[in-house]
């Protein structure tokens, strides 16, 4: 018995021995595993994380291309300029420092605030720090012949984005401001890494916000560069061990023309308005401006927060870009094309004649609908009520007409839609129908609301844009080109619409010279700017009604209110009998259409023209 138990005990004390040995076995084959794979087979990996973890890769941000007008001349350029740039890890004393350098070049106290503020999380990673934006001439001057006492100070080079034209092309341009989130993907560097990144813009990195700059930014922002720094174990900058250069954006190259940008800003003066011209050959659009305007130098290099809150809030909307976004009843210059919808669908003919009273009564109510001349114009056909502005002849035509069919019409002129394919936030506005009416004012459509569409007042609205793309249609006779700022090689979308507006050559030909003669004629309604210019031009005015009134006694007791004031309008093209070029003008409560907007017509012609 004594036998079997120690038989027992011994057996268990082997099996106790061989599984020790075994555990220490396989711990030990576990060790040279994991020694192997950190030696040899995982040794490029952690090689990869150590450098990581010893270089420091920034961006360099490269410089924006330029925005250029159709003769290659500068809108928006780069313009060279110098930062006072200091070393914080030399500096022991950041406020002595101070002190000592200001009777050098002058700073704000904001601008030693922001120095303090950053000095010593810079300091402590060696980077640098800039003091001083935008130096002048005579800073620089006094800075470097006592650069010796500032050994830890440089004057650096910097860029500002700028305009020589820095309210005309505000709207259409628009700006390039600071942005924290801008990051490129397309280099593998961290997003923490950016902000510490190599600039080369004074405001730090810059991207489009609105206008040209916002809608072409990656081609206008290029390829950031790249540098790789050795980083000690405490984070600080050590040496630069690589270099990758950035790429310059590409210029922009438009259709715009600073000349004729300028004729418009001159002639429109201090008025609100707008003008879009377009050359007829290509459908680039050459002028595009919009009154009041805002400085796009300030908004893009430093503006106060006085002076922003002050364009936020002014009544007269700077910011608001009437070209491509004003709402506008397009008044009487919508008379052409209601012409051409009655001749298209057999409503009438040239030649056929109606006695205009100076009124129209709707058959079904009795309601009466004024002309704009007491007595009216008596016999009149298409051409005369073209040159007369005949409202009761629009009148009666739209009374014929179907408004479902007619908005169609209308909508093939680009009314009711989009029609630039790279203008900035433009308003497609809508074309109102009877279903529209329904949906929105939940109320039914009346014949007398079709009437009113026929000399452009109603619910009928539209924006510059769309006008001056309407007119060029019809000086191109149908013809209808997709609109664009940026010259077609460079364009990032054009909005096509191959369903010209057909119409025998004959109706062409007749329309052309009824509008020639609204403004060469004796009779016509816009002849007051005949003799503004030496070349012929054709067009239509309009009076754009803000309050509905029975008499022209009771719009004197309105006008008194100038925002009640009626909107004067034109559309143009010209020079007759080969247009080359058409325009669209609003003026806001500016009253008589051609009176008013009309030279603002011409001399933008003329500029276009070189025909100053």
């Amino acid at each position: 018995m004594i036998f079997e138990e120690r038989q027992v005990e011994k057996n268990n004390f082997s099996s106790r021995v061989v599984f020790l040995f075994v555990l220490l076995g396989i711990s030990f084959l576990a060790v040279l595993f994991q020694v192997f794979a950190l030696q040899v087979s995982s040794y490029s990996s952690y090689q990869l994380a150590a450098l990581n973890n010893k270089n420091y890769s920034i961006p360099i941000q490269p410089l924006r291309g330029e925005i250029l007008d159709r003769k290659g001349d500068a809108i928006v350029r780069n313009e060279l300029t110098f930062d006072l740039i200091t070393q914080p890890d030399l500096i022991k004393n950041p406020k002595l420092f101070l002190e000592r350098i200001k009777p050098v070049v002058y700073l704000s106290p904001q601008e030693e605030t922001d120095y303090l503020q950053k000095f010593q999380e810079k300091a402590f990673v060696n980077k640098e720090l800039v003091l001083k934006k935008n130096l002048t001439a005579e800073e620089i001057a006094r800075f470097n012949v006592r650069s010796f006492i500032f050994k830890n100070a440089f004057i650096g080079k910097r860029y500002r984005r700028v305009s020589d034209y820095p309210k005309i092309f505000s709207h259409v341009v628009g700006y390039s401001s600071r942005s924290d989130q801008q990051f490129d993907f397309s280099i593998n560097i961290p997003r923490s890494h950016w902000v510490d990144a190599e600039l080369t813009y004074a405001n730090g990195l810059i991207q489009g916000k609105t206008g040209l700059e916002e809608t072409y930014n990656q081609h206008l922002i290029g390829k950031h560069g790249e540098r790789v720094y050795e980083i000690n174990a405490k984070g600080r900058l050590v040496q630069s061990l690589e270099y990758y250069p950035p790429e310059r954006g590409l210029d922009l190259n438009t259709h715009l023309d600073i000349d004729a940008q300028a004729s418009a800003a001159l002639s429109l003066g201090n008025r609100k308005g707008a003008v879009v011209a377009i050359e007829l050959k290509s459908g680039g659009i050459n002028v595009l401006y919009s009154s009041p305007s805002y400085s796009i130098n300030k908004l893009s290099n430093g503006m106060s927060e006085e002076e922003f809150q002050n364009l936020i809030t002014d009544p007269d909307k700077p910011f608001f870009n009437r070209a491509a976004q004003g709402r506008y009843p397009p008044a009487s210059t919508i008379k052409p094309a209601i012409g051409m919808f009655g001749l298209t669908n057999k409503l009438i003919e040239w030649d056929d004649e109606i006695d205009d009273p100076g009124f129209f009564t709707l058959p079904e109510n009795g309601r009466i609908y004024r002309g704009w001349k007491k007595g009216g114009h008596k016999n009149v056909n298409l051409k005369k009520a073209l040159l007369v502005s005949s409202n009761t002849y629009f009148f009666k035509l739209a009374y014929k007409s179907d408004m479902k069919d007619l908005a169609s019409y209308l909508s093939s002129f680009g009314f009711g839609q989009k029609v630039c394919g790279d203008c900035y936030d433009e308003d497609a506005v809508f074309l109102p129908t009877p279903d529209w009416k329904f949906k929105n004012l939940n109320s039914s459509w009346f014949t007398g609301d079709t009437v009113n569409i026929g000399v452009g007042q109603g619910y009928l609205v539209s924006t510059p844009m769309q006008l001056a793309h309407y007119i060029a249609i019809i000086a191109n006779k149908g013809e209808i080109l997709p609109l664009s700022i940026v010259q077609a090689d460079q364009t990032l979308s054009r909005i096509d619409n191959s369903n010209n507006i057909k119409l025998p050559k004959a109706d062409w030909a007749k329309m052309h010279d009824a509008l020639t003669g609204v403004i060469e004629s004796d009779y016509g309604t816009a002849r007051s700017i005949r003799d503004l210019k030496n070349f012929k031009v054709a067009g239509k005015s309009g009076t754009a009604e803000l309050v509905s009134l029975d008499s022209k006694e009771a719009y004197l007791e309105v006008r008194d209110t100038e925002l009640l004031r009626d909107h004067s309008i034109i559309i143009a093209f010209g020079p007759m009998p080969n247009p080359q070029y058409a325009v669209s003008v609003v003026i806001e409560n500016g009253e008589s259409g051609g009176a008013v907007a009309g030279p603002v017509a011409i001399e933008v012609l003329k500029s276009l023209l070189n025909e100053q």
